[in-house]
């Protein structure tokens, strides 16, 4: 597919399709209170890897619908005293990497811990029986009980409310001082993140996935959203349920989310995005209301944005 320029200067007003659920507060605080009942209890094992500045753990802890969900956990080594907390979520279908990754922010000082989405790459179990199929992605989990809290998404963002908490209560973690990075389905977790925990201190993101639904679905199926297209097509060809589809999957759009931020957040955009497209990222960082910046490079798409590590290294070396 040929890359298109975006101009994201069109869409600074833009704050996407549909209309927030009335009861949408209700459905997170009634799951955070869920979360909030199962503690912040959690299991370590230690892992042996070399490292003159890091130790390693796997860190598994038990959520909702009782999943066994799973983090990998690198503290600096001879720790004393409390030092910054960052979450680190991955891309779509993906996991949590290599603890080799997470050295870096050992060697800074920062506690980390990294989620593996539930069902994806990694560790975490994806325990719940849902009707229906996954269509090549997991929005739609769980579309067809027509319930919000059955959707894939309902659980795995209160995974990162969970892992938040987690990261909080530690001992040797300053809990106003939470950081969340992510890029693509981890911009998006990020993101959502940070709207459920108010207390998260900075965020910084790239081209976050899971917003504006209805939009991303006019683009097609070749974006990352290519589940809605095949839904539809597999499942409901002649769209006598695309009013409740959508209305179903605002729950878990993380532009409503977004609302309630109150970190500081860097956002970042390749202008020639054709899997996440800028249009649905901007209607969810127009509806941020705390202290906000917008790196755009216009040439590129969806993939490493090249000196932006660099330009935003005090965001959180401070």
């Amino acid at each position: 597919m040929e890359a298109v320029l975006v101009n994201v200067n069109n869409f600074k007003n833009y704050l996407g399709l549909g209309k927030k659920p009335d009861d949408f507060n209700d459905l997170w605080n009634k799951g955070k209170k869920e979360v909030d009942s199962l503690g912040t209890s959690y299991e370590l094992k230690q892992v042996n890897l070399p490292s003159h500045v890091a130790n390693f753990y796997h860190l598994y802890f038990t959520g909702i619908s009782g999943a066994r969900v799973h983090a990998q956990l690198v503290v600096p080594k001879n720790i004393e005293g409390k030092h910054p907390g960052v979450l680190l979520f991955h891309g779509y279908h993906c996991d949590s990497g290599d603890f080799q990754d997470k050295v870096g922010w050992a060697a800074e000082g920062f506690v980390s811990l990294a989620l593996d989405c539930r069902g994806q790459g990694g560790l975490s179990e994806d325990n719940v029986a849902v009707k229906g199929d996954i269509l090549n992605g997991l929005i739609i989990r769980g579309v067809e009980e027509w319930n919000p809290e059955k959707l894939y998404y309902y659980r795995v963002f209160l995974d990162t409310y969970q892992a938040a908490h987690i990261l909080m209560s530690m001992e040797h973690v300053d809990e106003h001082k939470i950081f969340a990075q992510g890029a693509s389905q981890g911009g998006g977790l990020s993101i959502a993140c940070a709207g459920l925990v108010p207390e998260i201190y900075k965020v910084q993101v790239a081209y976050p996935f899971l917003s504006d639904y209805r939009k991303a679905y006019q683009y097609g199926p070749n974006t990352a959203f290519s589940e809605l297209s095949y839904w539809f097509k597999y499942r409901d060809p002649l769209h006598k349920k695309e009013e409740e589809f959508f209305n179903l999957l605002d729950y878990i759009d993380i532009k409503y989310l977004a609302e309630n931020i109150k970190a500081q957040v860097i956002w970042e955009i390749g202008g020639s995005d054709q899997l996440v497209p800028p249009e649905t990222q901007m209607a969810a960082y127009n509806r941020i209301k705390s202290k906000k910046q917008l790196y755009v490079e216009p040439e590129y798409g969806h993939e490493y944005l090249p000196h932006l590590g660099d330009e935003t290294r005090s965001f959180f070396i401070e």
